[in-house]
């Protein structure tokens, strides 16, 4: 199934990989959320993504972020894709603001063990699972590695927020709650419970990260529940939830799911996207017309003007070979390339390989790696053999007989090591536009081709005689 697991390109700064969304610095300054398919279960992310789910995500937030703001303005600039946001960048409050209304979850557990009071908030004895309370509560807690229950008065006299801030916190966030409440009964769905985060811009305080989506929230079926309260189930992920438990051998869970519950995971998700909004999420015939969500996404961000459609690494093994990079990059110019200059070597921080190999093997856009490294040339054999992309090396060389030695280093390679070798820095980046095998590449290359021929027809014409 056409999935987002991985989002990678060389081409932005990450900020920060989470279990679903992978944020980057957009050009402009701004901050680029991509909301993947990875789907988190009991603290783990699984081997198998959702289909679609991301963009459910994506486009549920965008779709509450809109409804909300006569109540709280948002960081949403725009949706440039189905699957990715642009935002402001604001200063976040550490701080989740969690609303219940029914006692359900860690609460519950909580509460069958005796505990009565929670982040400052005491609730009656007599209690049943499931039981919805008088009004909505807040539980807030803290944004840390391990989250943890804290009150009000703590939050304030440990410097995470002002007494005035928190309760302009409060309040946003129990009339988020209640509005969203009053629109999904109408559709026959409970909001069981939900978290909102929240920032600073500009000293103004808006709402941050993502609102009312399965994984930021618990919905039940009002119709589950008017028949059994005690026995209704959460819609969305709690049915792989229940699938892992059931599955469970040896006192581990299932890494992968099966091609079957992943389907019908994916199926919950863009159900509650349509129930919720009233239409089906406009990526969901992708599971049949097969269009590639990859593809998608850097033809909307190449459009933005967020990135290029295609990169050039230059790895060098020595800052003594930038000259000769920056000459094979100049040859870039004109054809819409991103094009970066990078430092390793093969011998001295091999180890570093690994993490650009991550970004390179992962990148959502197609790439070509020009590796420059003379005399022993370790790195190109190191790059090829660690990067599924196409790797030329073109060693810098003064004369013949340092060319001869570095063409030795760079042709001679063990077997799984497909390094190619040019030895002209303009043949080079030419072998790169070439491998990148893009069409407007092509047209672009087979326009230049008929230039030339054109240019020697004309001398030819010139210079004959009889």
């Amino acid at each position: 199934m056409n999935t987002l697991n991985h989002f990678a390109t060389p081409q932005l700064e990450l900020l920060h990989r989470g279990k679903v969304r992978d944020s980057y610095r957009a050009p402009s300054g701004e901050r680029l959320i991509v909301v993947t398919d990875r789907l988190s279960a009991f603290d783990s992310v699984l081997e198998t993504p959702v289909a679609h789910k991301g963009a459910v995500l994506n486009g549920l937030a965008a779709f509450w972020f809109d409804k909300t703001q006569h109540i709280i303005p948002n960081h949403v600039i725009s949706l440039l894709d189905p699957n990715v946001t642009l935002a402001k960048e604001a200063e976040p409050i550490r701080v989740e603001m969690i609303v219940r209304n029914y006692i359900t979850g860690s609460m519950l557990r909580g509460y069958q063990k005796g505990q009565r009071t929670f982040s400052g908030v005491t609730v009656t004895d007599g209690l049943v699972k499931h039981q919805q309370f008088p009004e909505p509560i807040v539980t807030p807690t803290t944004k840390e590695e391990s989250d943890r229950e804290i009150t009000p008065e703590n939050l304030v006299s440990e410097g995470w927020v002002s007494a005035e801030l928190y309760e302009k916190m409060r309040v946003k966030s129990l009339e988020l709650f209640n509005f969203a409440s009053a629109w999904m009964a109408e559709r026959g769905i409970i909001l069981v419970d939900t978290k909102y985060e929240f920032g600073l811009l500009d000293g103004e305080l808006i709402l941050i990260d993502e609102i009312h989506t399965p994984d930021s929230s618990r919905f039940w079926s009002a119709e589950d529940y008017a028949k059994n309260p005690e026995a209704v189930e959460q819609m969305d992920k709690e049915y792989v939830r229940q699938w892992l438990i059931q599955n469970k051998q040896d006192g581990q869970y299932p890494r992968a799911l099966t091609p079957e519950v992943s389907a019908e995971a994916s199926r919950r998700y863009l159900d509650i996207y349509e129930r919720i909004t009233g239409s089906p999420l406009p990526t969901g015939n992708e599971i049949t017309t097969g269009g590639d969500v990859r593809t998608r996404i850097v033809g909307n961000l190449v459009r933005a003007g967020i990135m290029k459609d295609a990169w050039v690494n230059i790895v060098m093994g020595s800052p003594a070979d930038k000259e000769h990079c920056q000459k094979i990059r100049s040859f870039f110019e004109g054809y819409n390339i991103f094009t970066q200059l990078r430092v390793t070597s093969a011998h001295k921080n091999g180890e570093a390989i690994t993490g650009m190999a991550e970004v390179w093997n992962n990148s959502v856009e197609p790439g070509v790696i020009i590796a420059v490294a003379g005399l022993s040339n370790g790195l190109g054999g190191a790059l090829a053999a660690n990067v599924n992309v196409p790797v030329i090396s073109c060693p810098p060389w003064k004369d013949f007989a340092e060319l001869t030695a570095n063409l030795n280093s760079s042709v001679i390679m063990p077997s799984a090591t497909p390094n190619l070798t040019v030895v002209r820095p303009d043949n080079a980046a030419q072998a790169a536009v070439r491998a990148l095998n893009l069409p407007r590449l092509r047209e672009q290359l087979s326009r230049e081709i008929q230039q030339t021929k054109a240019k020697l027809r004309a001398a030819d014409a010139e210079l004959r005689t009889l």
